[in-house]
Order: structure tokens, then C-alpha cells, then sequence
């Protein structure tokens, strides 16, 4: 489907030059002498490499057609993640580098939302917010200031992660799955 430059939103998915790409980064720019135009920043789902591109308000680009399935996920082995449809039961992999950090958060019937594109897996969104265990954290200084009072921490699942001086080991803390910070404590 084709759609006008000044439509594009970071996290779409665009046909552009051969290839799948996601954007990252948009910016609306309207200099003051000559027409405005849309920087955009992309990176390629296959190859894995990043693009800059520009392009004019009157251009048009093609969104890539995906379709998105709720899945929940099964187990993990050396190379690949596994997710079973609750429907139909059934089973998809997708492959490690594809996920990321973000594997780390995966917890046994947690429910992800995979992207299709010609039936192949190509992103997983976790929900906005999950539930972890505080495995290690550092001593909170006395006479901190407000504005730097964070501490590192180590989660149960790996992930380093900074959170108040308030929260110890063994707590429950709740993280947000887009940026990986601290939200609240349990």
C-alpha cells in the first residue's frame, strides 16, 4: 500500500530499495527556502544494517503488508524462541537475533504479538509491562541528591536495569518493555 512521506511513523515497516525496512527515527523538516521534507531513519529488517533517507512530501513509498498474531511463548533452545498459537496450537520459532535483549523478558505463557510478513515471522512486541524479580542491587548512598539517586540492579532473567535506592533484592518490580526501565514496585 502506498503511502505519502509525511505519513511515515517510527515502528512501521516499509518496501524500500529491495528490502524491508523499520523505521526508527522520523523528522519533519520544512527549511525555509525549498519544499519540506521527512528524514527518516531506517534500519533493515534482514540485513541488519541502518539507513538514512530523505524524502519529499510529495514522494510516496510502499508500507510493507503484515499481519499481526497474539502467540504465547513455549521455550527457548540454543538458537531460536518458540511461541504457540492459542487457537489453532500452532507452534512458530523465531530466531534469537531477531528478538534481542528483549528475550531476556520472555517468561513461559507470557502473550507476545508477532508480525507476518509472506508468512514469515519478522518482529515480536512484548505487552508494555512485565513483572520482575530484583536478583542483586547496590547499597543506596546516604545523601544522594533526588535527581541521581537511580542504582543499578540485576534482574532474575540478566538484564541490568536502574532503579530507587528504595528497592532491594528479592522485590518485585514491574519494567517497561519498550525502554527497560523501572516502573513501580510490587
Amino acid at each position: 500500500m502506498k503511502i505519502n512521506a509525511n505519513e511515515i511513523r517510527v515502528g512501521m515497516l516499509l518496501e524500500f530499495k529491495n528490502d524491508l525496512w523499520q523505521v526508527i527515527k522520523t523528522q519533519h523538516v520544512k527549511p525555509g527556502k525549498g519544499g519540506a521534507f521527512t528524514q527518516v531513519e531506517m534500519k533493515s529488517v534482514n540485513k541488519n544494517t541502518k539507513l538514512n533517507e530523505r524524502f519529499r512530501s510529495s514522494e510516496t513509498v510502499e508500507k510493507a503488508s503484515v499481519e499481526d498474531s497474539n502467540f504465547n511463548y513455549l521455550y527457548e533452545d540454543e538458537k531460536n524462541y518458540f511461541f504457540m498459537d492459542p487457537k489453532s496450537f500452532e507452534q512458530v520459532e523465531i530466531k534469537k537475533d531477531v528478538v534481542g535483549e528483549k528475550g531476556k523478558l520472555l517468561t513461559e505463557n507470557l502473550e507476545v504479538s508477532i508480525s507476518f510478513y509472506n508468512e514469515n515471522p519478522i518482529t515480536l512486541d512484548l505487552p508494555k509491562q512485565v513483572n520482575c524479580l530484583i536478583q542483586s542491587t547496590d547499597v543506596a548512598l546516604k545523601g544522594q541528591t533526588v535527581s541521581s539517586s537511580y542504582k543499578p540492579a540485576l534482574l532474575d532473567n540478566g538484564l541490568n536495569i536502574q532503579v530507587p535506592p528504595f528497592i532491594e533484592a528479592g522485590d518485585q518490580v514491574i519494567i517497561d518493555t519498550r525502554n527497560l526501565e523501572y516502573i513501580k514496585k510490587i
